[in-house]
C-alpha cells in the first residue's frame, strides 16, 4: 500500500541496523526533519550513533524520542519473508524492527510534517531524541545525549518513547513509568574439597541455600496504585568445576529487583547485605543499578494522550508500569514527564515480527492530535 508512514517505516526497515549499526536511519530522518526546520546535531560516541534534532527554544518543550537500531533475526531461514525485505502482505508490515520501534519513528516523522504544516507558528519546541544504542548495552546512546544537553542546561518537559506499549490493540496501554532494575552479583566462598570427604571442606552452595530462600520469601514491598510489589528473581547461579566427586570452592549468584517508587535500590541493597549477613556467609557482593524507577501521572502528557487515543481509535486506555526498562529512564531522571506509546508488542524481538499498517497510520494519527493539545 502507498501512504506516508508506510513508505518511511519500509525505508528504515530495509536498512539493516543491527545494534550498534544505524545503518542510515537517522540520516533518512534527519533529510526529512530538517525541510521542516529542525536544527541536527549527530553525536557519536565509541560505536554509537545518536541524533539531537530541535526545532523552537520555547516552552513547553516536547521531544519524541526512539531509537533505529533492532536486535539480531537469527537465522533468517526461520522467517516467512526475508527479514529486512519490509514486505506488506494482508495489511501486514513485516520486518525487524517493523514494531520495535521503525513503525513507531515513521509515525513520528510523518505526525511532525503535518502538524508543523497546519501549525507553522506553534507553540514551544519540538525536538527528537535518536539513538543507535537500545538494544544493545545502552552506554553511548540516550545517557550520553541526556548528559550532553544537561551541560549545556537544555531541557526536556515533556517526552513522548516510541516503544511498543501496545497489548491487544493499538492504544490499549500507555507506559506512564517503569519499575527500577537493580542487579546484584553474589560470590560465597567455602572450601573446596573431595565429596567423600566433607568434614575437610565447607559447600557454599549448601552455606547459600537458606540465605537463598529467605531472599526468595522476603516481601520488599506491597507496591502502590502504579506500581506492583518489588520482586527478587535468581537469574544465575555457578558452582562447581563440573566434576561429580568435587566439593566446590565458591558459588556465584545473579540477581535483579524490579522494584517500585516504594522503596530505594539503597534499600535494597542494605536488606540483601542484612540477610546475607545474618547467616554468617562468607561473600562478595557487587551491584549494578540498570535504572530507577519513574513515574509520570495526571497531566498535560498522560491527558493529552489518553484524549489522543480515544479521538482516533474509540477506546479507552489502560496506564501501567509493567514490563522491562527503555530509554525513558534516562529521560526522567532529569525531571521530564515520560511516556511510552507505540503498536501492538506482541511480536517484537521475535522471528516474523509485524505491525499492522492500519496501526502505523492511526498511530502517526494520535502523535499529531498529542502535538496539537500541546504546542497550540
Amino acid at each position: 500500500m502507498t501512504h506516508p508512514v508506510i513508505e518511511l517505516a519500509q525505508a528504515l526497515i530495509q536498512r539493516e541496523s543491527v545494534t550498534p549499526e544505524d545503518a542510515g536511519c537517522q540520516a533518512l530522518m534527519n533529510e526529512r526533519l530538517e525541510k521542516l526546520g529542525f536544527n541536527i546535531e549527530s553525536l557519536f560516541f565509541t560505536d554509537t550513533l545518536n541524533t539531537w534534532a530541535r526545532k523552537g527554544d520555547a516552552s513547553p518543550h516536547f521531544c519524541f524520542a526512539g531509537h533505529t537500531d533492532v536486535v539480531p533475526t537469527g537465522p533468517e531461514k526461520n522467517w516467512q519473508h526475508p527479514p529486512f525485505s519490509a514486505l506488506v502482505k494482508d495489511g501486514m508490515l513485516h520486518g525487524r524492527g517493523a514494531a520495535d520501534m521503525k513503525g513507531s519513528l515513521a509515525a513520528m516523522v510523518v505526525a511532525t510534517e503535518r502538524f508543523i504544516a497546519k501549525h507553522p507558528d506553534h507553540k514551544g519546541s519540538i525536538s527528537f531524541l535518536i539513538t543507535s544504542d537500545e538494544e544493545g548495552p545502552f552506554i553511548n546512546g540516550t545517557t550520553r545525549v541526556i548528559d550532553t544537553l544537561e551541560a549545556r542546561g537544555e531541557k526536556i518537559d515533556l517526552c513522548l518513547v516510541g516503544e511498543p506499549s501496545s497489548r491487544d490493540k493499538l492504544g490499549d496501554v500507555v507506559k506512564n513509568g517503569r519499575r527500577g532494575s537493580l542487579t546484584g552479583f553474589l560470590t560465597v566462598k567455602g572450601v573446596q574439597g573431595h565429596v567423600a570427604y566433607p568434614h575437610l571442606a565447607q559447600n557454599p552452595i549448601h552455606l547459600a541455600a537458606p540465605a537463598l530462600t529467605e531472599l526468595s520469601q522476603t516481601e520488599w514491598d506491597q507496591g502502590n496504585e502504579f506500581f506492583p510489589a518489588t520482586s527478587f528473581q535468581v537469574s544465575n547461579i555457578n558452582g562447581g568445576t563440573g566434576a561429580g566427586n568435587v566439593i566446590p570452592g565458591e558459588l556465584d549468584i545473579q540477581f535483579n529487583f524490579r522494584f517500585s517508587t516504594e522503596v530505594t535500590y539503597q534499600q535494597l541493597q542494605q536488606r540483601v547485605v542484612d540477610i546475607v549477613e545474618k547467616h554468617n556467609l562468607d561473600y562478595e557482593l557487587s551491584w549494578i543499578v540498570n535504572g530507577l524507577p519513574f513515574l509520570t501521572d495526571h497531566g498535560p502528557l498522560v491527558d493529552a494522550t489518553v484524549h489522543a487515543i480515544k479521538q482516533v481509535t474509540g477506546r479507552d486506555t489502560a496506564l501501567e508500569t509493567t514490563g522491562g526498562t527503555s530509554d525513558g529512564r534516562f529521560i526522567a531522571q532529569t525531571g521530564a514527564k515520560v511516556i511510552e506509546l507505540g503498536p501492538r508488542n506482541e511480536t517484537i524481538h521475535k522471528v516474523n515480527e509485524c505491525v499492522s499498517t492500519d496501526d502505523l497510520i492511526q498511530l502517526a494519527d494520535i502523535y499529531e492530535i498529542i502535538l496539537e493539545q500541546l504546542l497550540t
